[in-house]
């Protein structure tokens, strides 16, 4: 059965060409992206508001257990491309010059497949995984209790008697690193194709296509989108509410540019 599962996922894979694109090509994917969200703002910024909201609920569950906020937030930010479903689905069809709005977003969460419902299950259990790792890091290796940003502050990120932000800092990325490179353009493909040219397994393969092709270009974008999610952050979630549509329409311009299939 495995055997089967992959040599499925090779041939649906193989039928994409990977284009070839510059080092600065992301900040092209960030203008097109822009253009999206002010090509329908109100659905666009609704999404972002609904993320700050969430992000905002997670600060009022866990705002006094910060070990369990600092993974909490990681594990958000990995759930994240299947969060922006709609917006992709907002500029999938900016680029056929149809109507967009509310609805669009509303039908793409309610697909005809389950290829999505499949995606976000998995990101779901890698978010989780990591949660718990970080939970488990943190407070059973830090000097003293950790409830309060201050407190990591202190006794993780400033201790310089203790390796454990860089060991924290390092298992992030290395839970990062693969979930990106597995998702960064196969959530937008699999809304782009039908599942009889794609399935999960084969949008996965193709999107570690793309960023096995294209390292520089793949971690400019990598750096540009934790860049301005941290900037989201910082400005008391509030940011979140413009930057995530942002990203989330230049995501789609990321794929559309990166991968297309042979018979197109």
């Amino acid at each position: 059965m495995p055997n089967r599962f992959s040599e499925r996922a090779l041939r649906e894979s193989q039928a994409f060409g990977v284009r070839q694109v510059p080092v600065w090509r992301p900040l092209g994917w960030l203008a097109r992206g822009w253009h999206d969200l002010w090509q329908a703002p109100v659905a666009s910024l609704a999404q972002g508001l609904v993320m700050a909201v969430f992000g905002a609920l997670l600060l009022v569950l866990a705002h006094d257990r910060f070990w369990l906020l600092s993974g909490a937030f990681s594990g958000f930010l990995l759930l994240a491309p299947v969060m922006a479903t709609g917006l992709y689905a907002l500029s999938r069809d900016i680029d056929r010059n149809l109507p967009v709005g509310l609805s669009t977003v509303w039908l793409a969460w309610h697909p005809r497949d389950r290829r999505l419902i499949v995606f976000g299950f998995l990101l779901a259990i890698a978010g989780t995984g990591w949660v718990l790792c970080s939970a488990a890091l943190v407070t059973g290796f830090a000097p003293e209790p950790i409830v309060t940003p201050r407190d990591f502050l202190r006794l993780v990120v400033l201790n310089d008697q203790s390796q454990l932000f860089e060991i924290w800092l390092g298992l992030g990325a290395l839970l990062a690193a693969p979930v990106f490179a597995s998702s960064v353009v196969a959530i937008p493909a699999l809304l782009d194709q039908p599942a009889d040219r794609l399935g999960v397994y084969g949008a996965v393969l193709t999107s570690w296509r793309v960023v096995l092709e294209h390292p520089a270009p793949m971690a400019l974008w990598a750096a540009l989108l934790m860049g301005l999610t941290t900037l989201g952050l910082a400005t008391a979630l509030l940011g979140l509410i413009v930057i995530v549509p942002w990203l989330g329409h230049a995501s789609w311009h990321a794929y559309r540019d990166l991968v297309r299939h042979r018979s197109d």
